[in-house]
Parts: structure tokens; sequence; C-alpha cells
């Protein structure tokens, strides 16, 4: 099952108990990072996460709390004896900015190839170099600058049943081929199909990541059916939402009602203004609007489970 850490927590700065925002994503010994910011390499570090077992960097937008970690990952991932590529993804036309940070990244042992992300609209992808049953979604959301939102969904294999693969002849052999969702033709023409040897009852896990933006209806239609929805909090205060929608950003109320509209299991808050140093203190309120809310501290770790 996926295991989630949320790295840091906090947005715009670091502070010298708050890391900047990023999430680490692993499934199965192959992992993926969410935005790295400054220090990121050490938030890593001081969770347990492991660096060696990244293949794929998200970018959401390139402000400099989000990127400017950069060099010293892709230098500490080098020192891990990486040599196989990192796939980074970023909002389209921003590749240059990206490169230029690299340039004080001198001769990294291991490839970086980009995959531009449309600004104006959704995408999905498969995500082969994680494994070929995560889809990776992203959507445009609302903030100053091109920013992304990003969904990470589990298509998880369904439940093989083998006496009824035994009933229907399939050699053993292509038990695995199907089990894999591929089709398989027996020695008498019969084709047969995954959804008739396997059993219906393993749900996709969606992990759900928004950070920078406006609260906007699609935001909620976009993380429909979340087991996790992380999404920014920078205030808990009301009578800042004016400022921070003016900035491009929500307040933790404003989460929780996206949260509560798109069905999610749980909502984790974060990217927290370095203005508010005790963010717990909303969380009483907070979960009147969202029961299951979270308001989260840096290295949290979550296994989601079945």
């Amino acid at each position: 099952m996926p295991e989630i850490c949320l790295l840091g927590t906090g947005g715009m700065m670091p502070l010298k108990n708050r890391w900047l925002t990023s999430l680490y994503y692993e499934y199965e010994g192959s992992a993926l990072l969410i935005d790295c910011g400054e220090g990121t390499q050490i938030a890593l570090a001081e969770s347990g996460a492991k660096i060696s077992r990244i293949n794929m960097l998200l970018l959401t937008h390139m402000h400099a709390d989000h990127v400017s970690g950069l060099p010293g990952f892709l230098l500490s991932l080098g020192n891990a004896s990486r040599t196989e590529p990192l796939t980074i993804c970023l909002p389209a036309g921003r590749v240059q900015t990206i490169r230029n940070l690299m340039s004080i990244c001198d001769r990294l042992p291991f490839e970086v190839i980009f995959h531009e992300l449309p600004i104006k609209e959704h995408c999905s992808f498969t995500a082969d170099m994680l494994d070929p049953l995560i889809t990776i979604e992203s959507m445009p959301v609302r903030h100053s600058t091109n920013c992304l939102g990003y969904s990470i969904t589990l298509n998880r294999k369904q439940e093989f049943q083998p006496e009824r693969a035994k009933e229907l002849g399939v050699p053993l052999k292509m038990w695995r081929v199907l089990h894999s969702g591929e089709s398989v033709t027996l020695e008498d023409g019969r084709v047969i199909t995954p959804d008739m040897v396997t059993l219906a009852n393993r749900s996709p896990i969606k992990v759900t990541y928004v950070t920078d933006t406006l609260p906007f209806p699609e935001i909620a239609a976009f993380a429909k059916g979340s087991r996790l929805f992380i999404c920014e909090g920078m205030y808990g205060d009301a009578e800042k939402k004016q400022s921070m929608n003016e900035k491009g950003h929500m307040l933790m109320q404003d989460a929780c009602r996206l949260a509560d509209e798109a069905g999610a299991d749980s909502l984790w808050l974060t990217h927290y203004s370095p203005a508010e140093m005790n963010p717990d203190r909303f969380s009483k309120e907070l979960k009147k609007l969202f029961p299951n809310v979270t308001v989260t501290s840096d290295g949290k770790w979550a296994e989601i489970k079945e």
C-alpha cells in the first residue's frame, strides 16, 4: 500500500521548526516527490524517507518556496549513487527556469527528463517509472503564476480467482498475464479477459495534493473520492480571507469545505504562513466543518490501507 510523508508544512520560508511544504509518496520501493523548497533534502533525511527511491518529481509552480531546494536535492540524489534517470513534471514553459537552477549542479551522474504539463487544461498519464498501476492527473489552479494541483491514483489489481481460472481451463502459465490486466487466448481459440477470473473488490487509492490557489469548486471535483486530500491553509483567522484571496491562497476553513464537497476520507492541512506559529489552535473549529481534518506538522507519515 502507498506510504505518504508530508516532509514539511510551511509556506514562504523555512523556520527553525518547520520545513517548506513537500510530499513524499512511496509504493513498493519506488517514490515520487511533490515540490522541492529550500532544505527539502534535510527534511527527507529527518523524516526517514529514502531519497534514493525517488524516481519522479512533480512541481506545482515556480515560486522559490517550492523549487529553490532543487539544486541541493539533485546533488544529494547524485551522492546517493543514483545513475537512473529522474523525471521532473512541471507547468509548460518553465523548463528553462529549472535548467537555470540546475546550472550550479555540475555534472550530475544521472539524466534529468522533463515532462511539461498543460497550464490551461487537465492532464492524465501513467507513471510507468513508478508503477504501471499509478495514474497521475494534473489540474491548473488559480494562483499568481501558473500552478498545478496533482492527484495520484493507484489502480489496484483485482483479486485473482484461481478456481475460476481452473474452471475455464486457463493454463497456470497464463495466470500472471491475466492478473496483470491482459487478456489471453487459449489453444481452442477462446479469449479469456481479466474480468472473467478476477473479483472486482479493490477500489483505487487516490491522493490529491493542492496548494497555492484560491478556493474554487473545480478543486472539489478534482479531489472527489480521495482517500487523502492534502490542501493548503495559510491561516485560520477568518478576517484574513480577503488578503489571502488577493494573493491567490486559501484559509484552513476553505480547505475543509472543499474536502467535504469532494467526499474525501481525510484532510491534511499544510502550507502555513510563517506568521501562523500555532495552526493547531484552530482544530476544534475546523472539525465542525470537516471532522476528519488533521492540522499537520512536519514529518507526518501515513500508510493508506484497505
